[in-house]
C-alpha cells in the first residue's frame, strides 16, 4: 500500500526535489509520475504554468510489523487528506502506534470511535501474515492518556455521589476499553462496586453501594 504526495515547482525537478525533502527519501526510493509539465510563458513570466509531480514511495519488503502498520495507515491518512507524523514500536507482546499532527481530530472520532476503527483494521493487517498475535495500541495526541485521566476523576465524583445519595449510578454506554478503566478505577472502593450491563455496542457501567 504505497503512499504518494503531489508537489509543485518552477520546473519538474523543483517539484521532485521538494516531495524528496518533505519524505526525507533519495530519488531512488520513489516513482515519479508528471501530471504537468509546467511552462515558462512569455518573457518567462506571462501565462506560466508549474510543473504538477506525484511521488509514489515504492513498497518494499516489510519484515516486521512496524514497517506493516506504518505503510497501512500512511495509505489511509493520506486518502483521507491528513497530515500527520507516525511513530511505530514493537515489544514482545504489542505494537504501538503513536500519530500526531495539526488539525487531527477527524483520526479520533466522536469519543475515539474513529480511532478504534483505525486500531482495529491495524491489527487485522499486522497480525495476518504471523503465527503469533500481538495488541495493537493506536493512540492519536494522546487521547487515550487524557481521555483515561477524565474517566477516572469521572468514576471518582460518581461513587461520591451513590455513596452520598445511597443510589446507583448509571454511566452513558462505553467501549470495553472506557469500561475497564472504570472497573478498575473503583476496584478497591471501600464502600461501591461496579459491573457492566447490557448489550453491545450499548453496554454500560453501573455503580452502586457494596452490599
Amino acid at each position: 500500500m504505497a503512499y504518494s504526495i503531489e508537489k509543485t515547482g518552477k520546473t519538474v525537478q523543483e517539484a521532485i526535489s521538494a516531495a524528496l525533502s518533505e519524505l526525507n527519501l533519495s530519488e531512488e526510493d520513489i516513482d515519479v509520475e508528471v501530471i504537468e509539465e509546467g511552462t515558462k510563458g512569455i518573457f518567462g513570466i506571462i501565462g506560466s504554468k508549474v510543473a504538477r509531480i506525484r511521488a509514489t514511495v515504492k513498497e518494499q519488503e516489510s519484515n516486521n510489523r512496524c514497517d506493516v502498520a506504518s505503510d497501512f495507515l500512511y495509505t489511509i491518512l493520506n486518502n483521507m487528506e491528513v497530515e500527520a507524523d507516525i511513530s511505530v514500536s514493537e515489544d514482545e507482546e504489542n505494537v504501538v502506534v503513536d500519530i500526531n499532527g495539526d488539525d487531527i481530530g477527524i483520526i479520533i472520532g466522536r469519543r475515539g470511535e474513529t480511532m478504534d476503527a483505525l486500531q482495529y483494521l491495524t491489527s487485522l493487517v499486522v497480525n495476518k501474515e504471523y503465527d503469533d498475535y500481538k495488541r495493537v495500541i493506536l493512540n492519536v495526541e494522546n487521547y487515550r492518556q487524557k481521555r483515561e485521566e477524565t474517566l477516572i476523576k469521572l468514576a471518582s465524583r460518581l461513587a461520591e455521589k451513590v455513596v452520598k445519595y445511597k443510589k446507583p449510578v448509571t454511566l452513558e454506554p462505553m467501549n470495553p476499553y472506557e469500561r475497564r478503566i472504570i472497573h478498575s478505577s473503583l476496584q478497591g472502593h471501600k464502600y461501591v462496586e461496579t459491573y457492566s450491563t447490557g448489550e453491545e455496542p450499548r453496554r454500560k457501567v453501573v455503580i452502586a453501594l457494596k452490599k
